[in-house]
């Protein structure tokens, strides 16, 4: 017998972060929550001498199940069976998507997805706004968020609310929606509750809608909700996000914060971001971040959250004042 069928999916989990090494790992380990960092940090610890064939076991299980992921989200289930079962037979495909099925459902409106923005937007548009906003959690941002330009602006301040405000769904209504939408469900829905929306699925969607369409949406949340558009407008754009500016933008930002709350920030980014700021920095204030950072020591973590949101916070000052531009997902623009 294989030692891989003799692996629970945690410590699966923790010879696949062993194989991938601390710097890559360190990236997994910021998506997942307290309680599975525990957990998989405890297998870890547990775990003596790994062979090399049980990690290259574990390292193509989780190749093919990506892979089965990937061409489930692109084709649905149907396709990714036909296609896997072309490369590595019926049987290994089978195994392969009960693996992947078992820990994840199909979203529904799966059909959905697939169909043009502009097709959806006619036949959604004159629908209530929570129908909108359960139909625009699950869809791709992209999509959403070409739908959400496209309503009227009281519309898309409504339909902003519902989605960052929404917690979990019945199947029944899933069901009801899509029996609108003369959609059938991609699969059968066997929890309570589907999860969907909420402010992350939100923020998605207004990182790649046109600046226009974000500030009419804001103006209007400042106005109504004041707390959730200040939720929102913090995970919109993170201090590691600040390797998408331009060397103009990142060198007008450096110019407003304090060294020291560089120094700070930098404590728990990774080296790409500490390149961006590096390049656009002299060589003397470079090696006197540098310094500073050397001779800071250890550091709370709430410390170096709140140095990169005084940050984030100047960033947002600086494009509100016109004086730097973020590009997003719906237009072309430029450092001014």
């Amino acid at each position: 017998m294989s030692e891989l069928t003799e692996l629970s999916g945690k410590q699966k989990a923790a010879v696949l972060l062993i194989s991938l090494g601390p710097e890559k790992s360190a990236k997994i380990f910021k998506h997942l929550d307290n309680e599975q960092i525990e957990e998989i940090t405890l297998e870890i610890a547990n775990m003596q001498k790994i062979s090399t064939e049980l990690k290259n076991e574990v390292l193509d299980e989780f190749y093919h199940l990506l892979e089965a992921n990937d061409y489930i989200s692109s084709g649905g289930i149907k396709y990714a069976r036909q296609i896997l079962t072309k490369a590595m037979g019926e049987k290994e495909a089978d195994n392969i998507l009960n693996r992947l099925t078992a820990n994840l459902q199909v979203r529904p409106f799966d059909n959905i997805r697939k169909a043009d923005p502009e097709q959806l937007l006619n036949f959604i548009q004159g629908e209530h706004p929570q129908t909108i906003a359960l139909i625009l959690s699950y869809i791709q941002p992209s999509q959403a968020s070409q739908i959400l330009s496209s309503l009227s602006e009281e519309v898309q301040s409504d339909v902003t609310k519902r989605i960052a405000l929404m917690d979990r769904t019945s199947p029944e209504i899933i069901k009801d929606v899509e029996a609108v939408l003369e959609k059938k469900l991609s699969s059968v829905i066997t929890n309570e509750y589907a999860s969907a929306g909420g402010i992350d699925s939100i923020v998605d969607i207004l990182n790649q809608v046109d600046r226009g369409t974000e500030k009419n949406i804001f103006d209007q949340l400042d106005e109504k909700d004041p707390d959730l558009s200040e939720d929102i407008k913090k995970k919109m754009f993170v201090f590691e996000d600040i390797v998408l500016l331009s060397d103009q933008a990142v060198q007008l930002v450096l110019r407003e914060v304090e060294t020291h709350d560089v120094a700070l920030a930098l404590k728990t980014s990774g080296e790409e971001v500490e390149e961006v700021i590096s390049n656009n920095m002299s060589d003397r204030a470079t090696e006197m971040l540098k310094e500073d950072m050397e001779y800071m020591g250890p550091v709370r973590i709430r410390e170096v959250e709140d140095a990169q949101q005084r940050i984030v916070n100047v960033i947002r000052q600086l494009e509100e004042s016109g004086e730097i531009v973020i590009a997003r997902g719906g237009e072309s623009e430029l450092v001014v």
